[in-house]
This record gives structure tokens, C-alpha cells and sequence, in this order.
């Protein structure tokens, strides 16, 4: 145990403290989610702060790869914080002085969505440099178990804290968060660098983004994973702006309700992080990635917008949620084990660009279809109409038949991707 925690030290500092400020920026993120639903009262333009921040990370992404394995990465990782932290403070001055609005969120998501951009490959190497290979499972469930923590606790701290005093305290809090986080990894946190050859020296920034999507081509199994969750991320980011607008407006919901069944979606998580985390290596990591999607995105989208009460909603992302740690680590070590460390940088900068790139698309397409077509066809329906039946009547109605059609898009989208990744064998 004792020669565990030595060699893990940088790791759990790195971990621990990263881990505290994502917990102040998911705080800040929910509760300027709620004052823009609450000044707008519509499922787009409230998804259009997601939308903000993923575009520019995708776009760039396949750049940021190429340059974060050519950068020093702790520098790099606090470079991003610094700039993520003065769109905070930004965010702050604009509410204080009244002039906050819309198209303000909008600009400081999309420069925080381009600064984790070159963050995000950065601190994946990173992690990678400062883990000895035998924990990497063990290291990966840790980061789903924090991962898991965050979204029970964030939506719970940031509503009570919302309450309290406002954006403002929710504001400080996230500011904390970040000066413990910059602190801990600016003086404590030895991150080795990576050495490149003479030729990836010299390489020009289009040079190294063709290495990675080479490395990443030749690599053909981590391919078809990181398209098969493109159409996962498609349809859980469409699930993301139809739930506010499912939950918020019914009598039996709020804001109150929204964070809870958030909060069971993490506690879910946290429970499948322990379990990867004791868990033998599996005997087929490709196989258990799609049962475990497939369950995931069948379970959650069918009893959600079936259920008419609060605890059924938990009891839904409960089981839509606690696989998702089981997949999220061992594609993890699929990649870890399978790429060079030295392409590492690039090849996740380009399955950024490639796994979630339907992020966006899926808010856009989830708000538009709530606004225009599914809340305008419940409406209009008769009250005996079979689908007010199933789905019920008012506002939240019509996402929640969205979020059934979502549950079979994802059903088909596993057995599809399940039967093409047959053929690809994993070897340790």
C-alpha cells in the first residue's frame, strides 16, 4: 500500500485537486443553465451554451493534439485553467454591473470550449506520464469515480448555493476551486516530458495532425470505438437538452427535482466507478464497451419519460448510468495500451474531434425538436389520444416522447456497431 501511494503521489495530487476545481466549474455551468432557462424558458437556447463550448473543441481539437505533444504540458494545463478562470471572473464583473446577457454566455463557453481543447489531450498524457503502467486501470476508475462525484454533488452545491446568495457565491466558490487546483499542479505535481524524435521536432503543425490520424487509421479496432460512441454521444448529448426541458416545467419537477435526478445519475456512476475499480480485467473489453452502452441507452430512455414520478426519473438514471464508468475505463486502457505515448497527444486530439463531434449536433437538434416539433404535437393532440397517454399532456410532454425515440435510435445504433466490432480481437 505503502509503495502504491509513492508511486501514485503526482497522481492523486494531480487527481484530487483537478478534480475540486471541475467541481466548481460544473457548479457555475448548472446554475447559469438554470438563470438562462429561467430568463429564456426555452430548451435551444438554453442547449445552445453546450453547444458553444463543444464546437470550437471539436473544430480545433484535431490542431490542439499536435500542439500539446510539441508543448510542455503542465504549462500548457496552466495556461488553460488561467484563461478558463478569467471567463469566470468575466462572467462575475458582467452580473455584478448588470450588463450580463445571452450572446455574453455564449462567447466565454466557446473560449472556455477552446482552451479545453489544448487542456485536454495535455492532461491525458499527462496522466499517462505520471501512471506506471499496472494502475492504469485502477488510475481510470479513480478519474470515473471523481467524474461520478462531480455530477452528484454539483448539481446539489450549486442549487443550495444558487439559493443562498446567487450567482455570486456560486462564482467565489468556483474561484476557490481553481486557485487550489493551479496551486497544487504549479508547485507540487512532476509531470516528465515526453521526448520526440528529431523528425517530430521538425514536423509542421499539418504534418503532425496526419501522423495522428495515420496512427489512429492504422489502428483500425480504436477507430470503430471511438465512431460507435459518436452515435452513443449523439444521442445522450440530445438526452442532456431534452432533460431540463422534461423536468423543469411539470408540476411534480423544478429546479430542485433537476438537480436531484442529476445528482442519482453521478451516484450511479460513483457506484459503477467501485465497481470497475475491484473488478478482474475482462476477458472481452470490446464486448462488455457495447453491452454496457446498450444497456446504458435503452434502460434511461424508456423508463424516464414513462415514469410520472421523481423517484422512477432516479431510478432511470440510475440504470443508465451506472455502466457507463465500466465503458469509459476500458476504453481507456484500449487506448492507453494500443497507441505509442508519444502519439498519445494526437490521437486524442483526433478522437476529440471524431467522438465528439455529435455532441453539439445532439443539443442543437434536441432543443430545436422540443421548441418546434414535439411540444407544438403534443399540444395539439385530443387528451384521448394514445400518445397523451403514454407520454401525458402539458409542457415536458413532448420531450419526453422525444426521449423514448432517442431510446430506440440508441438500441439501434449498438446493435449496429456491436455486430461491425465483432471482428476485432483485443489483446492485452
Amino acid at each position: 500500500m505503502k509503495n502504491r501511494i509513492y508511486e501514485l503521489k503526482d497522481f492523486y495530487i494531480l487527481w484530487s485537486t483537478q478534480g475540486l476545481s471541475q467541481l466548481g466549474s460544473a457548479m457555475t455551468n448548472f446554475a447559469l443553465t438554470l438563470w438562462l432557462f429561467q430568463e429564456t424558458g426555452s430548451a435551444l437556447q438554453t442547449a445552445l451554451l453546450a453547444i458553444c463550448s463543444y464546437v470550437p473543441y471539436i473544430i480545433m481539437s484535431i490542431f490542439a493534439g499536435a500542439l500539446s505533444d510539441k508543448w510542455n504540458k503542465k504549462k500548457t494545463m496552466l495556461v488553460c485553467d488561467t484563461f478558463a478562470a478569467l471567463c469566470t471572473i468575466s462572467v462575475f464583473i458582467l452580473l455584478k454591473t448588470g450588463l450580463l446577457r445571452t450572446w455574453h454566455l455564449y462567447v466565454l463557453n466557446a473560449v472556455n470550449g477552446l482552451m479545453n481543447t489544448v487542456q485536454s489531450p495535455a492532461s491525458n498524457v499527462a496522466n499517462t506520464l505520471i501512471t506506471p503502467k499496472k494502475y492504469y486501470q485502477k488510475t481510470s476508475a479513480l478519474r470515473s469515480f471523481s467524474g461520478s462525484l462531480i455530477t452528484i454533488l454539483h448539481p446539489m452545491l450549486a442549487t443550495s448555493l444558487y439559493a443562498l446568495g446567487g450567482m455570486d457565491v456560486v462564482i467565489v466558490v468556483d474561484l476557490i476551486t481553481f486557485f487550489v487546483a493551479f496551486s497544487a499542479l504549479l508547485l507540487f505535481v512532476n509531470i516528465p516530458p515526453v521526448k520526440a524524435s528529431a523528425r517530430e521536432e521538425d514536423e509542421t503543425l499539418i504534418e503532425s495532425v496526419k501522423a495522428g490520424l495515420k496512427c489512429l487509421n492504422q489502428n483500425r479496432m480504436v477507430l470503430m470505438l471511438i465512431l460507435f460512441l459518436a452515435g452513443v454521444n449523439l444521442v445522450a448529448s440530445t438526452f442532456d437538452a431534452a432533460l431540463p426541458a422534461f423536468i423543469l416545467p411539470r408540476k411534480n419537477g423544478g429546479e430542485a427535482i433537476l438537480g436531484i435526478v442529476t445528482s442519482f445519475a453521478g451516484i450511479a456512476m460513483l457506484a459503477g466507478s467501485l465497481i470497475v475499480s475491484v473488478l478482474p480485467p475482462p476477458k472481452d473489453r470490446i464486448r462488455l464497451i457495447v453491452i454496457t452502452m446498450l444497456f446504458s441507452l435503452t434502460t434511461d430512455n424508456f423508463l424516464m419519460p414513462l415514469a410520472r414520478t421523481p423517484i422512477a426519473w432516479c431510478i432511470a438514471q440510475i440504470l443508465g448510468y451506472l455502466p457507463i464508468p465500466l465503458m469509459s475505463a476500458n476504453l481507456d486502457v484500449i487506448i492507453r495500451t494500443t497507441i505509442p505515448t508519444e502519439m498519445q497527444g494526437r490521437v486524442y486530439s483526433c478522437r476529440n474531434t471524431l467522438q465528439f463531434f455529435t455532441i453539439p449536433i445532439g443539443y442543437f437538434f434536441g432543443g430545436w425538436m422540443i421548441d418546434m416539433v414535439f411540444e407544438p404535437f403534443i399540444e395539439s393532440l385530443p387528451k384521448e389520444s394514445i400518445l397523451v397517454t403514454v407520454f401525458g399532456s402539458g409542457k415536458g410532454s413532448g420531450a419526453g416522447m422525444m426521449i423514448f425515440i432517442l431510446g430506440i435510435l440508441g438500441m439501434m445504433i449498438c446493435l449496429v456497431f456491436g455486430g461491425i466490432l465483432k471482428k476485432y480481437k483485443y489483446k492485452e
